[in-house]
């Protein structure tokens, strides 16, 4: 049975457009403009796969009035190759797939409660030996037991949209309503997300709205429609990725901005259709348009409906006007905390007056903890081994000294996000080249101390999740020496948990060394431990090892 199938084109300047379909044989059927802006065309189809491409009379500058073959804006699955959009019809309707959802009644963690992994598909599972899973989203599947015994309870996606190629970090989109194909089908996708959710792990998606690759269709149908003519910021060059989505172009006769209708679009399909739980959105700053952030924000949260959702920031550097109560989004990657806390951990300077606001973001103008998003590395940042190891810090030492980072970032304000690898003391090179794959080195894990430095990140992940203080916004710094490098603080919720950590700064072992005006409880002990602490008249006295941090709960 043969069902009525409509294939529409949006192209409000352009004069004409044909549908070149793969339904028995090639047809290039003519397409009707309406005043919309929509050329349109109706087939009678069975259920089926076909493909499918429109030729367009194009509106933009460098092909001006040239007739160019382009896939769908708007397909859901493409064949970059080949250069066509794939459509789906089943019982007579356009679907994606045929994914029947699993576990959308699983409780998800609210954003306060989160510990965050950022991972490259690719990259993250390059040790399959099943070349059906290696580097794609089935290899990520076969990890999730590996997150969830860590204590992972959101993974980041990198950008995931078809890009153009086989492998790169994805952050020139040139189809934004499909997922990259050499990661897997649409299918795999929403696989690997449900069973996330199955273990109460959020997903995350990156965002790339800012701009697209040179060869998007919208940049081939009319390129002065969506994107801004010139570059957004030409005095930024080194921040220029590829042509800039103009935000600020009206069209008067159909009353809409162009680009706020298409990325609106997307948004809303990808949190629909893949259940999303939240959105990263790449390069806010040079994205520059806190109305449309607001708008597409609020889209995000409408259709993902009642559960929990996050709206996150890349804005490099920093800034709580991007966050609410006042900006557009939930929260901003925290780049002051890495830029400030690495040369700490490196022993590069001690800086109180520079440490402490990026520990305590209200010091920053940051309203709640679930503001900001605290890394010590990210896909753009060194990881903190190879940090160590530029400066001659090996072994031992190293390792000692990632324990402590870990320490800081699972126990000051803010939501924790790691690095895929960070947890274990990956020590590759950040890629130069985002052609070229970084595979991660998952034998460390045979090393001892790897496996005791992942060890530990499960007893701190665990404690963050586990205690109130550690997911509020309180901390007050009640001990600070400069001279000895020694910097203490408290955390505290409303419920009565309280964690104390005290951090030596330094390359000596300072013995017997006192804190007076210790944080006052009924009880205390040393959470690696598990001693109870003896406080005299107020004064702790306690050992404290170079480069390392004590942990005290109550």
């Amino acid at each position: 049975m043969s069902n009525s199938i409509e294939f529409n084109l949006f192209a409000p300047q352009n004069t004409q457009a044909s549908l070149i379909g793969y339904f028995s044989q090639e047809r290039e059927i003519p397409m009707e403009k309406t005043d919309d802006g929509y050329f349109r065309t109706s087939l009678e189809l069975k259920d089926g796969i076909y493909q499918y491409k429109f030729r367009v009379k194009s509106n933009s500058p460098n092909h001006q009035d040239e007739w160019l073959d382009i896939i769908d804006p708007y397909a859901t699955d493409v064949n970059e190759e080949k250069g066509y959009g794939i459509v789906r019809i089943k019982d007579g309707q356009r679907i994606v797939d045929d994914y029947i959802w699993q576990y959308d009644h699983v409780p998800l963690p609210e954003n306060h409660q989160l510990v965050i992994y950022e991972m490259h598909v690719a990259d993250f599972t390059g040790d399959e030996s099943d070349p059906n899973k290696r580097g794609k989203y089935l290899g990520v599947i076969e990890k999730l037991d590996y997150l969830s015994d860590l204590g992972i309870n959101a993974i980041e996606l990198m950008p995931v949209n078809e890009y153009p190629g086989d492998y790169s970090w994805g952050y020139k989109v040139r189809h934004f309503w499909a997922t990259e194909s050499s990661y897997g089908s649409t299918k795999d996708l929403k696989r690997l997300i449900d069973e996330c959710h199955s273990r109460g792990i959020r997903v995350f998606m990156d965002g790339i709205y800012n701009h697209t690759d040179e060869k998007c269709p919208l940049m081939l149908i009319d390129r002065n429609y969506w994107y801004y003519e010139y570059r957004h910021y030409p005095e930024d060059p080194d921040n220029y990725w590829g042509p800039e989505f103009n935000y600020n172009n009206y069209d008067e006769k159909l009353d809409i901005k162009p680009a706020w209708k298409y990325v609106g679009d997307v948004v809303q399909f990808w949190v629909s259709e893949y259940h999303l739980d939240g959105i990263r959105f790449d390069a806010v700053r040079q994205l520059a348009n806190f109305e449309f952030l607001t708008w597409i924000a609020q889209k995000a949260q409408e259709t993902a409906g009642s559960k929990p959702f996050f709206n996150i920031a890349e804005h490099i550097p920093d800034t709580s006007t991007v966050v609410k109560p006042d900006g557009p989004l939930d929260a901003c990657w925290h780049e002051s905390f890495h830029y400030f806390l690495v040369p700490h951990i490196t022993g590069e300077q001690f800086d109180l007056e520079q440490l402490k606001p990026a520990l305590d973001p209200k010091q920053q103008g940051y309203a709640t903890a679930t503001n900001v998003i605290n890394y010590i590395a990210t896909h753009d940042r060194q990881r903190l081994m190879r940090e160590l190891g530029d400066r001659g810090i090996f072994d031992e030492d190293a390792f000692r000294r990632a324990k402590l980072a870990a320490v800081i970032l699972m126990t000051t304000v803010g939501i924790p996000m790691l690095w895929m690898g960070e947890e274990f003391g990956e020590y590759q090179r950040k890629s130069e080249d985002v052609t070229q794959p970084k595979r991660i080195n998952w034998s460390l894990l045979n090393n001892d101390q790897n496996q005791d430095l992942l060890d530990y990140y499960k007893k701190l992940i665990a404690l963050r999740k586990e205690t109130p203080a550690l997911q509020s916004d309180n901390i007050e710094f009640f001990h600070e020496n400069p001279a000895a490098r020694i910097l203490a603080y408290v955390r505290w919720s409303d419920q009565g948990s309280c964690v104390a950590v005290i951090i030596n700064f330094s390359a000596n072992n300072l013995s017997y060394y006192q804190i007076p005006q210790f944080p006052t409880a009924e009880t205390w002990r040393d959470f690696f431990t598990n001693d109870e602490i003896t406080i005299t008249d107020g004064t702790l006295v306690t050992d404290l090892p170079s480069y390392e941090a004590k942990v005290f709960v109550s």
